[in-house]
C-alpha cells in the first residue's frame, strides 16, 4: 500500500516531464496500462470465461469513462494550480462520494461526517483565497482548483459504479477501464505530437506501466490483505509525496494560507475516511 501511494504521488512529475498534450498523455497511459494489466490478468488467470457478465463489462466501461475523464481534469489542473494544490484539492474525494451516497443510495451522513465536510470546505476557501504564486499560472489558479474538484467528483462517480461490480476481480475492472479509455481518447490523440526521443517515450511508458499497471496491482493486493482503517491511513502518503515532489522537482513554494488549507482538507479527509469522532462524541465512544 505504501509503495502504491508513493508511486501515485510522483505521477504529476511524469505528466509534466512528458511534455505531451493532455489527451496524448492519458491516451498512452491507457494504451500502456492496458498491455500491462492484460499481462497481469493473464498471469492471475482472470481472463477465463464466466468471471464477468456482459452487463458488468458495460458497467466497468462506464466507470472507465469517469476514471479517464478524472485523469484528464486532474492532469489539466497541475500546470494551473500546481501539483501540490491540485493533489490536495483532489483529496476531497471522500466528501464527493458521501454526497453521491446521499443522492444515489439515500445514505445519511453522521454529524461527525458533516463536521469534517465543513472543515474541508474551510480548507478549500483558504486555498482559493491564497495568492497563486506557488507555481500555478496566476490568471488560471481558480480554474485549476475547479478542475481538481471536477476530477474528485468523477472519481467518486467511478467508485459508485464500482459498488455494482461486487465479486468481479478488481484487476479485471481496471483492465476494462483503461481499455475503454483507448477508444474514448483515440480520436483526440495527436499523432503529430508524438515524443521524439527514447527518454520522452520513457515518461509515457512509466505512466502506463508503473503508475497504472503496477500501481493498481499493488493497491488491490494491499486492499485484499489490510484492514480498511490501515489502507485509509496509508492513502495519505499520496498527497504528502506529491507535495514533496512539487517542492523538490519544481521548487514550488506554498503560501501560509495554502498550507493551512491543505492541512484542513487532509485532516478532514483523514477524519472522514477513518471514522474519527469529534469532541464529546469521541469521548462518549471511548467510555462506552
Amino acid at each position: 500500500m505504501s509503495a502504491a501511494m508513493a508511486i501515485s504521488g510522483t505521477i504529476g512529475l511524469f505528466v509534466v516531464m512528458s511534455k505531451q498534450p493532455l489527451a496524448n498523455v492519458v491516451f498512452w497511459r491507457c494504451a500502456f496500462g492496458t498491455v500491462t494489466l492484460l499481462l497481469i490478468c493473464a498471469a492471475f488467470g482472470l481472463l477465463r470465461p464466466g468471471l464477468i457478465t456482459g452487463r458488468q463489462i458495460a458497467l466497468a466501461a462506464l466507470g472507465g469513462v469517469a476514471i479517464v475523464a478524472n485523469w484528464l481534469f486532474l492532469f489539466a489542473a497541475y500546470p494551473l494550480a500546481s501539483i501540490a494544490i491540485a493533489t490536495a484539492v483532489y483529496n476531497t474525494q471522500p466528501f464527493m462520494l458521501a454526497a453521491l451516497g446521499i443522492v444515489v443510495i439515500n445514505e445519511r451522513p453522521s454529524i461527525a461526517k458533516l463536521a469534517w465536510l465543513v472543515l474541508a470546505f474551510v480548507g478549500m476557501l483558504a486555498i482559493v483565497e491564497a495568492r497563486p504564486e506557488s507555481g500555478g499560472e496566476a490568471g488560471n489558479y481558480t480554474l485549476g482548483i475547479i478542475f481538481a474538484l471536477t476530477a474528485a467528483f468523477l472519481y467518486a462517480l467511478a467508485a459508485i459504479v464500482a459498488k455494482a461490480l461486487n465479486g468481479v476481480p478488481p484487476h479485471l475492472i481496471a483492465l476494462i477501464q483503461v481499455a475503454a479509455g483507448i477508444g474514448m481518447l483515440a480520436p483526440f490523440a495527436d499523432v503529430a505530437a508524438l515524443p521524439g526521443t527514447a527518454i520522452d517515450w520513457l515518461w509515457l511508458v512509466a505512466i502506463g506501466v508503473v503508475h497504472t499497471g503496477v500501481m493498481y496491482c499493488l493497491l488491490y493486493g494491499a486492499i485484499q490483505k489490510l484492514p480498511t482503517s490501515l489502507t485509509g491511513a496509508l492513502s495519505f502518503i499520496y498527497p504528502i509525496v506529491a507535495i514533496l515532489v512539487d517542492r523538490l522537482a519544481f521548487g514550488h513554494h506554498l503560501a501560509v494560507m495554502q498550507w493551512l488549507g491543505i492541512a484542513a482538507i487532509l485532516l478532514a479527509a483523514a477524519g472522514s475516511t477513518l471514522g474519527w469522532r469529534i469532541g464529546a462524541g469521541k469521548a462518549a465512544e471511548g467510555a462506552a
